[in-house]
């Protein structure tokens, strides 16, 4: 059975990986992963059981057995839609602690693979190409400095009505990134043979353009 092609997106959070994914996969026609939605959805799970995060074992057991569906970008747990609920800060930040749990990590794993289906998988997180998908054609890892991305993540909150503190929100980002990279197990760097990519001073259509034009040349 031929090996079902994969491109992973990992890097920080508010680099564009979301956008930059969603877009390529519409535009050759293949399935898209967002890890990242999978650990805020873990993350909504441990908040309403009112779970505490040290417990790891406890919140394994609940991934195992996560009712979740991702439904044309709706997000469907226990029956209702949380695709907006799981995007608040508090979610993320939240994410970002369980993300670092081994346990939680290992049960995932095994659900994440099996999404690479034909004609081929655009996978988007923080450790696709280095853990769940070494194997990947193309491994892309896309980053931004955090003023930027505070600045990207501010413009997104106004949209929606709430006010925020682009000082606070560069500090809690370089706080995840911090806890994002030091972590033991699956910690956020590149693969050895990804391509690096910083989009502080390019717009998503450059970025996008860029790594389509990978695509292409790696024949995919």
């Amino acid at each position: 059975m031929p090996e079902v092609p994969v491109i992973t997106i990992d890097g920080p959070g508010g680099a564009g990986k979301g956008t930059l994914s969603t877009r390529l996969a519409e535009h050759v026609g293949w399935h898209l992963l967002d890890s990242g939605a999978l650990y805020r959805v873990v993350a909504y799970a441990v908040q309403q059981a009112g779970m505490q995060v040290a417990d790891a074992e406890q919140i394994a057991r609940v991934v195992r057995e996560l009712p979740v569906s991702f439904q044309s970008g709706r997000i469907i747990w226990q029956g209702m839609e949380i695709t907006a609920a799981i995007r608040t800060e508090q979610i993320g930040n939240l994410a970002s602690q369980v993300a670092v749990l081994p346990p939680v990590r290992a049960a995932l794993l095994d659900w994440q693979r099996e999404q690479a289906c034909a004609p081929g998988l655009v996978a988007d997180g923080r450790d696709m190409g280095t853990v769940v998908f070494p194997q990947a054609k193309l491994k892309i890892f896309l980053t931004a400095s955090a003023e930027e991305r505070a600045k990207r993540r501010h413009q997104q909150l106004e949209q929606r009505g709430i006010t925020a503190n682009i000082s606070s929100l560069a500090a809690t980002i370089r706080e995840r990134d911090e806890r994002d990279q030091q972590r033991v197990h699956s910690p956020l760097i590149p693969a050895q043979d990804a391509v690096l990519l910083d989009s502080t001073h390019r717009t998503i259509a450059d970025v996008f353009n860029g790594v389509l034009q990978l695509v292409r040349k790696r024949g995919l």
